[in-house]
């Protein structure tokens, strides 16, 4: 059998698809004959030459519209063949049992209120008047030579590209079948496709690496778990989804033959810098035991399964070794702290240089950050979102602010990048838990900035969705999905994956404050820096943070000496007091200066001192990933005064 698998707009251009490349490897082994096309990129090459399309006007689809589903909207109209107002629409949806919302206009409105400029507006309009053209190109394409079946797979803003290809295909090449999966396809929501698109031959919910096969293999459909299939008469049946994850050995390596040659003749190679993307796990051992209040990602499968470490390895060692890429992202929802002393030791000691994107559990120690570090990752997701505990235990993330904080000076120590988000928007939140946080960012300017701050969606799967006990009246599925699809509301419901809920937690005018706040970190962050060197004697600080007008503070006072080191963990004054000389009398006027200098952050009774350990290795290191750091012309002379060794 021969088989096309399509990755469509608005799939990541810097990475192959994790997903086509395990099915190609399925398939193959099953006997079959396979073509993996990056119609992503065909869409890049043939955009940017007939309009002027750039990097960042993918970047918006494929990243920041998500949300509010631009990239969907934009291939609408080629799903459905036409653009005009449905007769007599208003643009509202309610009691008519038909929920398309065909209304320009008010999804335009609906993108502005969400932050969307004049710019990105026009941007999405356009694309959506070009991406019919598209489509029909891409299908004459296929058509020209028509494969047995061909597969998508569908994962964030890639649903209606695809069913805007599958529904032509089908219409040019009857013969052809169509298969869809990936994570827009997980329980309900794969139904839901199968149901209302009966273009759609096949639907796969869940894990594709057993499911493939046997679809492909001929047997009883209606043995193959959560398989969406069609009878005799076109009525669509959705089997039982495996309750059974696979195990580790089942879950195959990728093959990615071809996507970086293709990459190279793209003009997407001078937009990005191209990555391997490998995973060692699926599932979340800490959602296991405390499922994150606001997070749906693991979908239908919570349960954590690792591969054998000696195989992990190997398998990122020979793909980086077959494509020639050093740049490798881990998909991991979390790092399977097993791998520390196996996976990250081995790449220790290994003659290779690869740069690692993992993503961790903020609760780290500081030696788990330099083994990080030292076997190769150049930046790791810990899941921070918030900096205040009590926040942090609505979400039931397991950590404290300080912790957080912690994780972002020790991992910069190691010379590890950190990339996270600040969200807001918790049932039970007050507005203390961020007034307090914010008097206090300019303390935190030199460390790793979220990338922005933002209210929390209400994903499927998560808890906010499944228990609205938990605070959460959830009314209805957010408004792009009326925008986009000709379905009635009950359908939608089924489809959809983010929905909207009354706002709860802090109000506007705080959340504006707030992402100002972030803001000034953001801009202020490549010029700032608080450094420390221990001498024995004494501790040695360089301060180049705008908000703080000392550029060198030697401590030397026994008391000073003693908390500060203390401090390089979470502890309370009573905590510090009991384990310093003086005690309380002692230790409190040291609180004080430390807290006038910008060296603490305070997170209820805890106190945590944010300065990153100083050595010139790091320094070189910083420097080679944040650009020059401006400093006080006489740091260095004095950090070189007391380095030790």
């Amino acid at each position: 059998m021969r088989i096309v698998l399509l990755h469509m707009p608005w799939g990541a251009i810097d990475v192959p698809s994790l997903a086509l490349g395990i099915l190609h490897t399925a398939a193959v082994r099953a006997g079959h004959r396979v073509d993996v096309r990056y119609a992503n990129l065909d869409f890049v090459d043939w955009a940017a030459g007939t309009t002027g399309f750039g990097a960042d006007d993918y970047q918006y689809f494929s990243e920041k519209s998500y949300f509010q589903g631009a990239g969907d909207w934009a291939f609408a109209g080629a799903l459905y063949g036409d653009d005009e107002p449905a007769p007599g629409r208003d643009g509202d949806s309610h009691g008519d049992g038909d929920s398309h919302d065909h209304d320009f206009a008010g999804y335009f409105e609906y993108l502005a209120a969400n932050g969307a400029s004049e710019q990105e507006i026009a941007l999405t309009r356009a694309t959506r008047a070009i991406a019919p053209a598209f489509i029909t190109r891409l299908v004459e394409e296929l058509a020209a030579d028509p494969p047995d079946l061909v597969g998508f797979t569908t994962t964030f803003q890639q649903n209606t590209a695809s069913l805007a290809a599958a529904r032509l295909l089908k219409q040019r090449c009857p013969q052809v079948r169509t298969v869809f999966g990936g994570a827009n396809c997980d329980g309900p929501q794969g139904a839901a496709l199968h149901r209302n698109f009966p273009f759609l031959d096949y639907v796969v919910r869940g894990e594709g690496e057993a499911a493939l096969p046997a679809l492909l293999a001929g047997g009883d459909l209606s043995a193959v778990p959560g398989l969406c299939w069609r009878d005799g008469s076109g009525s669509s049946t959705a089997n039982a989804m495996s309750t059974r994850p696979l195990p580790p050995a089942a879950i195959l390596a990728p093959r990615y033959d071809g996507f970086f040659e293709r990459l190279d003749a793209s003009v997407a190679a001078g937009w990005v810098d191209p990555k391997l993307v490998v995973e060692g796990s699926r599932g979340c051992w800490w959602g296991e035991k405390h499922h994150c209040t606001f997070c749906g990602l693991n979908g239908s499968s919570m349960e954590f399964r690792s591969k054998p470490p000696a195989d992990f390895l190997a398998e990122v060692l020979a793909l980086a070794e077959r494509h020639q890429l050093l740049d490798v992202y881990v998909v991991d929802n979390i790092l399977d702290m097993g791998y520390f002393d196996t996976v990250l030791k081995s790449l220790t000691e290994l003659p290779v240089d690869l740069r690692l994107h993992f993503e961790i559990k903020a609760n780290l120690r500081r030696h788990q950050f330099q083994l990080l570090g030292d076997s190769g990752a150049a930046q790791v997701q810990p899941g921070i979102e918030n900096l205040s505990t009590r926040v942090l235990r609505i979400m039931d993330k397991g950590v404290t602010g300080c912790q957080n904080v912690r994780a972002l000076r020790d991992a910069q120590s190691a010379g590890v990048s950190v990339t996270w988000n600040y969200l807001y928007g918790f049932p039970g939140e007050q507005p203390d838990d961020y007034e307090s946080v914010i008097r206090q960012l300019p303390v935190l300017h030199h460390l790793d900035p979220p990338t922005g701050a933002g209210r929390i969606a209400i994903e499927r799967f998560s808890p906010y969705f499944d228990r609205p006990e938990l605070g959460f009246a959830i009314t209805r599925p957010a408004f792009q999905y009326r925008a986009t699809y000709r379905l009635p509301e009950s359908e939608l419901n089924e489809l959809a994956y983010v929905f909207t809920a009354p706002p709860r937690g802090i109000g506007g005018g705080l959340a504006e404050r707030l992402g100002a706040a972030v803001d000034t970190w953001l801009a202020r962050f490549p010029d700032s820096r608080l450094t420390h060197r221990d001498a024995g004697d004494r501790i040695v600080l360089v301060n180049t943070r705008p908000g703080f007008d000392w550029r060198v503070v030697e401590l030397t006072d026994p008391v000073e000496l003693a908390v500060f080191r203390l401090l390089s963990q979470p502890r309370s004054a009573a905590a510090l007091a009991a384990k310093t000389p003086g005690g309380a009398a002692a230790v409190g006027p040291v609180l004080e200066r430390f807290t006038a200098l910008g060296l603490l952050f305070h997170d209820g009774d805890s106190f945590l001192q944010v300065a990153v350990e100083s050595d010139n290795q790091v320094l070189m290191r910083m420097q080679h990933r944040h650009g020059p750091v401006a400093v006080h012309p006489h740091a260095e002379e004095v950090l070189d005064a007391v380095a030790i060794g």
